[in-house]
């Protein structure tokens, strides 16, 4: 999905250094980077933050996160490399004069990436103040830390504000799960593979499960996910981007826009959901006081600084379709939620049944085929098989049982380091590959299809389901696929973690 490879230098500079988003995921990538020897000789990499700090006070911090966040000890020789890279400019952030000073370390020659790690409400000011600056040409490339906005309102003045100074083609809107490998393998295994390719249809497929679970409450971040829910975090923008690449039509090619423009389709194909259908496909729960990991954790209502009546849902499942020839008839169940047994996140693809059953003496009822594409923690691809049991039956009857085909990435691929989404994503920037971008219009297609839901919801007088931390979600979560013979996929995840 690299179009163009393009390697030159360019100078990173990164708003909001200091912000747990850097300090966890952005400079531990950046070295890793360093270490796999991806970065351009003469690339540096500039700290932006409102912070009174030296140059060598911000190296020893930069050293102090990387070591605390990698997944190993320090390179030294690494480090050595990494660190002549580093500069730092204190900078107010939504104070134009205070931008004079990229004037003594950004070369104007060079490629500039900013990557605005900082909340999106001073993606405005931080673009006007470069724009005041007098640094912004074509070449500069803007990176956006999605959710972008409250609402599909509050998206287009974000977007408006950052497409004054930059065009489209200058924007990098970043979801850190199309970093991910297993979900970029989607693209490989669909199209790549004719026995996938041709039976990726409402002929042979039942329904699709899309599921992200997360065993961690809100974290102390109690007034940012208040506000936004379970459906904002996480809904409208990994589980809709993961949806869309395994409901795509086949791009023309492998360009950024051919990609986004399939991606667009299924966007704007999905079924409306409003008031008229919100208690059939759509369940919203809130975690209450429970054990996770054999560890008692207290209620979302008794979190710190937490508001009791409010009524923000940590847990959300939806029966969503696809109106389109592909998909007629085929629901899609997205499920996520906080406080539950595991953290994991998986697609599964449930193939429809034989319609004849020759095995009758084994199995009543042939189980469906499953192809599972497991995007964390254990990244891999399992297919669920019927096997005839070797072995000889005085009944001459064939005996069958279920079997796994499962390609485990950190067995398979176990000379090779599994890269975090983050470090494929800046790689890409740097490399000026929009492919695992989002474009404008797929963020406010979405936007537009989880308003009307959150609309719903807010002219409900329901209150959020309760369900007992440490559970897979409310009972109503269960129902939505047992009213249709079907069932969720978790009491496999248990058994095997």
């Amino acid at each position: 999905m690299v179009m163009d490879n393009s390697f030159e230098p360019c100078d990173f500079v990164l708003f909001g250094t200091m912000g747990d988003l850097s300090r966890r995921k952005l400079l531990p990538s950046l070295y890793q980077l360093e270490k796999a020897e991806l970065l351009h000789p003469d690339t540096t990499i500039i700290g932006v933050a409102r912070q009174a700090m030296t140059k060598d006070e911000y190296i020893a911090e930069v050293k102090s996160n990387i070591e605390k966040f990698s997944d190993k000890s320090l390179c030294e020789d690494t480090w050595k490399r990494l660190c002549e890279r580093l500069d730092y400019i204190q900078v107010d952030m939504k104070d134009i004069d205070s931008y004079k000073v990229f004037d003594d370390v950004v070369d104007p020659q060079r490629v500039m990436v900013c990557y605005l790690a900082t909340p999106p409400a001073i993606y405005g000011d931080i673009c006007r103040g470069l724009h005041g600056c007098n640094i912004i040409d074509s070449s500069v490339r803007v990176v956006l830390e999605k959710p972008i906005g409250h609402d599909l309102d509050s998206s287009k003045v974000i977007n408006d504000e950052v497409s004054e100074y930059f065009n489209e083609s200058q924007i990098y809107r970043i979801d850190h799960y199309l970093g991910k490998e297993t979900v970029l393998n989607l693209i490989a295994l669909r199209f790549a593979n004719s026995i996938f390719t041709t039976n990726w249809d409402h002929n042979c497929i039942d329904h699709v499960q899309i599921s992200v679970a997360e065993s961690v409450g809100i974290e102390g971040r109690w007034g940012y996910f208040d506000d936004a829910g379970q459906m904002r975090d996480m809904v409208q923008n990994h589980l809709l981007q993961i949806l869309s690449l395994v409901a795509m039509e086949p791009p023309a090619t492998l360009d950024a826009d051919s990609i986004r423009d399939e991606k667009l389709k299924v966007l704007k194909a999905l079924r409306p959901i409003n008031s008229s259908n919100i208690n059939d496909v759509t369940v919203r729960g809130q975690y209450t006081t429970g054990f996770v990991k054999g560890e008692e954790v207290p209620g979302y209502l008794e979190e710190e600084d937490a508001n009791t009546r409010s009524k923000t849902e940590t847990f959300v499942a939806i029966k969503a379709e696809i109106d389109n020839w592909r998909w007629a008839g085929v629901p899609f169940y997205l499920r996520t939620g906080k406080r539950m047994p595991t953290k994991v996140s998986e697609v599964v693809i449930y193939f429809k049944r034989q319609p004849h059953n020759l095995f009758g003496d084994s199995f009543n009822s042939l189980p469906p085929n499953k192809l599972v594409i497991r995007l964390q923690p254990d990244e891999g691809v399992q297919i669920t098989v019927m096997n005839k049991i070797p072995g000889l039956t005085s009944s001459g009857s064939m005996d069958l049982q279920k079997s796994k085909l499962d390609l485990s990435f950190s067995e398979a691929f176990s000379e090779e380091r599994i890269p975090d989404a983050y470090e494929k994503l800046l790689l890409e920037v740097m490399l000026g590959n929009q492919a695992l971008f989002v474009r404008r219009d797929e963020v406010e297609q979405a936007w537009n299809w989880v308003d009307s839901i959150l609309e719903a919801w807010s002219n409900s007088s329901e209150p959020p389901e309760p369900y007992q931390a440490g559970t897979w979600g409310p009972v109503a979560s269960i129902g939505l696929l047992a009213r249709e013979n079907r069932s969720w996929y978790e009491s496999k995840l248990t058994k095997k973690r």
